[in-house]
Formats: C-alpha cells, structure tokens, sequence
C-alpha cells in the first residue's frame, strides 16, 4: 500500500511538472496566436461572409485570452490544483484550434478561393502538427488539438468532393496516426526523463533529511541544527528575539553505566519527544551529542525565555518509566540570546556552552543567562581543563610529598602525597588553580588515580615503616571499579596495600552512598588504611568514626593556625584526641607553622604534626634525603627541633 501510495505521489509530482510545461515560454504562445489572428482576420476580409467573420473574430478573441491567461497564471503558484491548470489550458486550446480548424473547413465548403483556402488550410494543417509536439506533455490536449484542426478539413474536402479534395480527405487519417505515434514517443521520453529527475531530487531530498537527522531520536543533528540556526537567524522578525537553550542531561552517564546503552537510548529518545510537546511551535529540538540537546526558539523577551527554561526543566525532571522503573534524569540548561548574546551562529552557541558550563558548575537542575563575565572565568576553566589533560599525557605534573611527624619522636611517619603542575609558558600553577576545575569537570578521576600510581612508586622505595597518604575525590571513589585501580597501582608498584592511606573528606560520606561503602570496605579488607581528613570543618558526625575503618583523623588546620584560635578550639582539639586515644585512633594536627603551635597539640593529645614548621612539600629525591638524615647517624632535624620545644 505505501509502494502504490509513493508511486502515485511520484505521478503527482510528475504531471505538475508537465502541465507547468503547457504554460512555459507564453511568448511563443502569442507569437503563434499572433500568426492564427492575422491569417483569419485576412481570410474574413477577401471572403465577406457575416457567419465565416463572426468565427474568425471568435478565434481572434479565444487567441487573446489564451495569451492573456498564459501571461498571468504562475504555473509555481501552489494556490494553483494541476487540474484547475489543466482545465483553463484545455478550454483555451480546444477553443482556438476548433475554430482555427472550423474556418479552414468552412473556406473549402464555401470555396472561398484557392487563396485563402491555402492560407487557412495550410496554417491550420501546421498548427495541428506543430501544437502535437509543443504539448506533447499532455498526449490529451495535444492530439484533442489536433483532431480538432484536421477534422474539420478533412469533412470539408470530402463535402467538396473533388479529386485534390478527396485525396486530401483520404491521407489525412494516415496523418494524424502518425502524429499520434510521434506524440505517444514524445511523450514516453518526457515522462520517464522527468520521472528520473523527480526521483533523483526526492532521493537527494532524502538523503539530505538523512544527513540531518540523528538516528536515535529523530531529531536534528548538529548539521539540522547549524542550518536551523542559521535560517532562524536570517527569518526572525525585528520585534523578537532567537532564544538558544542548550541542554545536558545530568545523570544519564549513571542510567548508562547501570542499565545499558540500550536503556540509554530510551531516555534519549523520551527526552526528545517530552522536549518536542513543550517547545513552542515552529522551534528547531537537535540533539547535538550524546546526551546534550539545543533548542533554537523564537521569543518575545527574556522573560518568555525564562519560563520556557522552567517548563523544561519541569518536564525533564519528572521521573521516566521503564519496564516498571522509575529514573530521575533532570538536566542543566544554558542560554543565550540574540541579539545581545550574539549576532552569529558561532558565537551564540559558544556563549550558550559558556552559560551550560556555568549552570553545571552550581549544581544540577538549574538554568543560566549567558553574561559576559562568564567568557573570561570559564574560559580560563576549558583552558585549564584541556591543558591538565594534556599534562597528565607530557608529564608535567610532579609529586611532592610533605612528611607527618610523630609528635614524641620527631620521626617522619607519613609522607602525604601533594601534586604539583609546572606549566611550560605560565610557571607553577598552585593546586587550588586546577584542583577544582580537575574536580568540576571529572578529569580529577584520571589525576587522582595517576597521582596514586607514581606516589605508590616512590614509598616502594622508602623504609617499611613509612607510608604515604594520598588525597581522594568524591568522584574517583564513585567511578566504576575505582577499588580496582587502587590495588592494581599497589601492584605495579610492589607496594604493601597496609602502607597506603587514602585520605577521604567528610563531604564525601554525606551521601550515605553504597559506592563509597562498598569502596572503603573492600580496601580496607585488603589492608589499605583510611584517614578522616579536614576534621571540624564538616558535618563531623561521630556516626561515619562508628560506621568506617578510620585509622586516623586529621584535624582541619583552622583548629591550629586560623584567626579563631583560643581556649574553645584547644578544648576541641582535646576532646578529638582524648577520643582518638580510646578508639586507638592516630591524632593528626595539620597546619603547624610555629614551635609553640607544636607544644599545644602535643600537649593537647595530638599523636601527629603536619606543616611547614617540619618541612614544606618536598620532590620525591629531597623526601629520600629526609628519610636518610633522619636515619643517619646524626639524628633528625625535625626531631631535634621537636626536642628544643619540650
């Protein structure tokens, strides 16, 4: 049914073409009507017969029209059916060549004359032939012309009855067979020339949709979306305004990672179709990439814009429902606005990126404006982002490693592992610059994991009693199969998993999260240990020191050096290390710049010291120095100094 359905659009299409053929070129419409006039006209003259005049100036004004018509019908004009065109052509032709023919046929029954006998027949015989070739297009009105021109003569030659007559009559059957041949031919090689151009544009058209079009949704691509961008561009009235949202999906890598690609595409899909039904009409919905869409829409106002962001974010953020579950998806949304945003393609969809980047940075859920301040601070973030990458790759991150003392011996117990980024053009770049942009964006989980590979490679080489500490994200303890990268680092390296501390903040057991539980436990099991670290500085519940293998607490350096330091933070910091103490915990005092800072958390219960009055953060070779020192045969200076402040 659809094949036959195609098949009769394609004829549609094909004889719009052909009937639009009847009105091409209407100059050589007038010149032949033109010809048809002055011969009749002429002929009514010598003949002076009321009824043969009253035909000829019949013809005259059914050639006038006929032109007149031809000149005014646009054939493109869709307002226009192919068969309201058809008819007004057909009554015009048959009209004009039926008189045209009559004449010719009334002059040989009147015996007008062998001249204008001649004249009529002759030019009536040429146009019935000449006219089969022009509307060949239409075999109907070509030969219905025809007919109608050597009809009337053919009677006529007969009612004469003489022999030239006679014979005339007689051939001329012969001849409008053989015009009838030469027109089916005629119109054969049209047709199926026609036919082929009409399927090689609709292919063309299809291919290009195609191209256009992304195969998961349905909706347009980036290639439908840059020529819906720029055609919205150039259309948009004065008074109003393109409103560019760009859209990021803010948990579908978890729908992906949990339930399959499979499932993944059916969110995408859901989105697309729950984007459709709430955009306004005549807006272009693209999915530009993975789990990213833009929306290019016509607006009033910003205002209009803003309430459209709501709307969307308020459909996308209702649960979905797949084989009787339920997934929470949401999305972030960045928008920019033209003219004031933007006045090309190019830069509204970077400014409407920009604000993307800037929504996704203050959590998920929400939309931005693009402002312009957003261009250099994020700018410099996608910098930073692409050049840490690109440093992980050439090397350029270093390790330092700042030593924990024991309080009572002044023996390096701990070494934490610190990274370092010595930039080839803008020099060392200090961790609080590319930390969070490394954390903002996900590529801490490469960092981190590459910062505990080479600090697990260098402990490997220290005595067995030092162990080092290295700082975890969020992100990398919930990355899939984090726990196993740890112990393969541990492998590589041939370091003892009990020699390894990773220190993990309070924000991160917040979530309750079974990824961290399960993290943390099978660690743990295999002897890696676990340091709570910046104590006091979050929602420091006893509960996560009950529920998590903590072997040591670090307390947050605010504590020690901050401005509010008095009795109040002292009684703190006793209360910490009294409870360390009776969970046989380790008491780390960060911070420690001064000798007499040493003495009150010493004095306080403190088992452990870190800051710049032992040591700053140190390559790896001067670690190795530190470590022989302490060991050589003149004693530490780090524990001599200890010993100077008791």
């Amino acid at each position: 049914m659809s094949r036959k359905l195609g098949a009769d659009a394609m004829n549609e299409q094909v004889r719009r073409t052909l009937v639009s053929s009847l009105y091409t070129q209407p100059s050589s419409l007038a010149i032949g009507a033109f010809n048809g006039i002055l011969v009749s006209l002429a002929a009514a003259w010598f003949v002076q017969n009321a009824v043969f005049t009253a035909v000829a100036v019949a013809m005259t004004v059914a050639a006038l029209v006929r032109v007149a018509v031809a000149f005014a019908i646009n054939p493109d004009n869709a307002r226009h059916s192919t068969d309201k065109l058809e008819t007004i052509y057909e009554i015009g032709a048959f009209a004009y060549a039926g008189l045209f023919g009559l004449l010719a046929g009334m002059a040989i029954v009147m015996g007008a004359g062998a001249g204008v006998e001649v004249l009529l027949v002759g030019h009536a015989l040429c146009y019935g032939t000449g006219i089969s070739a022009r509307n060949a297009g239409r075999p109907v009105i070509a030969l219905g012309q025809m007919v109608l021109c050597f009809v009337p003569i053919g009677v006529g030659g007969l009612l004469e009855g003489s022999a030239g007559y006679l014979v005339m009559a007689a051939t001329i059957p012969f001849a409008m067979l053989a015009m009838v041949a030469i027109t089916s031919n005629t119109f054969l090689t049209i047709y199926q020339s026609i036919a082929h151009a009409q399927a090689s544009r609709t292919m063309a058209t299809k291919m290009e949709r195609l191209a256009r079009t992304d195969v998961v949704t349905g909706l347009a691509n980036r290639a439908g979306l840059n020529h819906a961008l720029v055609q919205a561009i150039m259309n948009v009235p004065r008074e109003r305004q393109i409103a560019l949202f760009w859209l990021d999906l803010d948990r579908f890598k978890e729908v992906n990672d949990l339930l399959g690609h499979q499932t993944g595409d059916r969110v995408l899909a859901k989105t697309a179709d729950r984007l459709q039904s709430v955009v306004p009409a005549g807006s272009t919905v693209s999915r530009f990439g993975g789990d990213e869409f833009v929306i290019v829409s016509e607006v009033d106002d910003r205002a209009a814009c803003e309430a459209l962001a709501v709307r969307i974010l308020d459909d996308l953020h209702r649960p979905m429902e797949f084989d009787r579950e339920q997934l929470e998806v949401g999305c972030s949304i960045g928008i920019a606005l033209m003219p004031e945003d933007g006045e090309d393609a190019d830069t509204l969809l970077q400014h409407a990126d920009l604000a993307l980047y800037d929504a996704k940075m203050g959590g998920r859920g929400r939309s931005r404006f693009f402002d312009p301040s957003m261009t250099r601070d994020l700018a410099n973030r996608r910098e930073i982002e692409a050049e840490l990458r690109a440093a992980i790759q050439r090397d350029e991150l270093s390790i330092f490693f700042q030593p924990i003392v024991d309080l009572q011996t002044g023996k390096i117990r701990t070494f934490e592992a610190l990274v370092r980024w010595f930039h080839p053009v803008k020099g060392e770049l200090r961790p609080d610059q590319f930390i969070p942009v490394a954390e903002e964006t996900g590529v801490i989980v490469t960092l981190g994991n590459w910062i505990t590979k080479q600090a697990a490679k260098v402990c490997a080489g220290w005595p067995e009693d030092v162990t080092v500490a290295v700082n975890l994200s969020p992100l990398q303890i919930k990355a899939p199969g984090a726990a196993l990268g740890i112990m393969a680092a541990l492998r590589e390296a041939g370091l003892a998993p009990h020699r390894l501390e990773l220190e993990i903040t309070e924000s991160v057991l917040v979530d309750d999260n079974s990824a961290t539980e399960r993290f943390i436990g099978d660690l743990s099991a295999k002897g890696v240990r676990f340091a709570m670290d910046d104590f006091g500085t979050g929602y420091s519940s006893l509960g996560y020191i009950n529920k998590y293998p903590f072997s040591k607490i670090k307390v947050d350096r605010s504590f020690v050096s901050g401005p509010d330091i008095g009795r109040k933070t002292q009684a703190i910091i006793h209360a910490v290390a009294e409870l360390g103490s009776q969970l046989d915990m380790e008491i780390v005092a960060e911070g420690l710049e001064k000798a007499e800072q040493v003495e009150s958390v010493r004095a306080a219960g403190c088992t452990l010291g870190q800051g710049y009055y032992f040591s700053r953060a140190v390559p790896d070779y001067l670690a190795a120095m530190l470590l022989a020192q302490e060991r050589g045969e003149h004693g530490s200076a780090i524990g001599r100094g200890l010993q100077a402040t008791g």
